[in-house]
């Protein structure tokens, strides 16, 4: 089985700053991070390729820092990586992103499972895993929380919704968007480090996928940021309850049951 893990590197939440006049995320000299909901998507793939056997390969659009995300990716299991780089990829909104990250799937060839994570931290849209499907015109399932089965031409899946799960059968090719609850993912081990550093992780330009540059970068994305503001301050009254531990508690209760009923 071949399978693709897409994953992305964010800003940590701590460093997000917006720009003033482009209404964007500042990545420039802020701190990053492999988006958290990708941890799992790596694991899932990776453990399936244990059972089944095949490979795993990551990609991941952004600058070349974002190879950092792609060598720990390879650090847990993954058996190499695609960096997707260039300047003219700058600016993409979701549907651009998907139409690259489709190209390169495309690129790589007999892909039977591509793997997202349910959404990234940074903008929290979730829409490039199904917008991938869109783009390549494969069978989805999103919000995955269980793989049920995985034979040699469909995966079984159990997907949550509000109101309990749907199992779903998919037959090859297929996109998954997975939950957190699907699995632990693993720590890195040493012999995985040293892997990673020493791994060749090749960067593909617009040319070598064959994209389309008016569908890539800002003018290929329909979306536009017209405004962005913080949230609001939460309004937070601090009361120092004293007293004997018995008198404390009984006092922390009745605060308690008060707030509950405002």
């Amino acid at each position: 089985m071949k399978i693709v893990v897409c994953i992305k590197q964010v800003p940590a939440t701590n460093e997000a700053k917006i720009d003033p006049e482009t209404k964007r995320i500042i990545r420039e000299g802020s701190k990053a991070i492999m988006n958290p909901f990708d941890t799992y998507a790596i694991e899932e793939g990776v453990r399936l390729r244990e059972k089944s056997g095949g490979e795993v390969i990551v990609i991941s659009m952004g600058p070349e820092k974002a190879a950092a995300c792609l060598r720990e990716a390879i650090s847990v299991g993954a058996d190499r990586a695609i960096l997707l780089s260039d300047k003219a990829f700058g600016g993409s909104d979701t549907w651009a992103t998907s139409y690259v990250l489709a190209k390169a799937i495309r690129k790589i060839g007999d892909v039977d499972l591509v793997i997202c994570g349910k959404q990234a931290i940074d903008g929290d849209t979730a829409q490039v895993g199904p917008e991938i499907a869109a783009h390549l015109d494969w069978v989805q399932a999103t919000y995955v929380m269980k793989v049920e089965d995985v034979g040699p031409r469909s995966i079984k899946v159990r997907r949550m919704r509000e109101d309990g799960y749907d199992i779903c059968e998919l037959d090859f090719p297929a996109v998954l968007t997975v939950l957190k609850d699907i699995n632990t993912p693993r720590v890195p081990t040493l012999k995985g480090r040293l892997a990673s550093q020493k791994m060749e992780i090749p960067v593909w330009k617009p040319s070598d996928i064959e994209v389309e540059l008016d569908k890539i970068g800002l003018d290929g994305s329909p979306t536009r940021v017209v405004k962005t503001s913080p949230p609001p301050p939460r309004k937070t009254v601090t009361k120092r309850i004293e007293g004997s531990p018995q008198e404390c508690a009984q006092q922390l209760v009745r605060e308690l049951r008060i707030r509950s009923i405002l």
